[in-house]
């Protein structure tokens, strides 16, 4: 009997979980790191711009994004369908946190496109991609 028949998860799916959890628990460590006004001044212009300047909804829509995401990749690996609706959240506040960056971003700061990758394509692009996988996962029996 074919696996995806049967809905057993592809070895690919496991990577992917573990992959969307390490991912969003390294937001969440970045979250809580630049709220320490040490590290903060220890960081590149750039980055001190965004994260001095951010106001509270997008700080709100960091920690949706980034906790969000970390609870979603937490329960895709437990095969659970809520993953989908966490994805969600996590892909709307990091919209909400790159019009703020998207805003510094097109002041008189000078931003490489290394930094506008990282910055904010990626963020955009992870929490996308895991809102689709998790909608292809549950279509397949993957998740319940």
């Amino acid at each position: 009997m074919n696996d995806q028949a049967a809905g057993v998860p592809h070895r690919s799916f496991w990577a992917i979980g573990a992959a969307a959890l390490i991912w969003n628990v390294m937001g969440a460590m970045n979250f809580f790191m630049q709220m320490e006004p040490d590290v903060v001044a220890s960081m590149p212009e750039t980055h001190r711009a965004i994260i001095e300047g951010r106001p509270a909804w997008a700080t709100l829509g960091f920690a949706i994004s980034v906790f969000g995401g970390a609870l979603g990749g937490f329960l895709l690996l437990l095969k659970k369908s809520a993953a989908y609706y966490l994805f969600i959240a996590s892909l709307l506040g990091t919209i909400a946190t790159m019009v703020h960056t998207l805003g510094v971003g097109s002041s008189t700061t000078e931003f490489s496109s290394f930094e506008l990758f990282m910055m904010i394509l990626m963020p955009l692009l992870v929490p996308a991609f895991l809102v689709w996988y998790a909608k292809q996962a549950e279509g397949r029996g993957w998740i319940s």
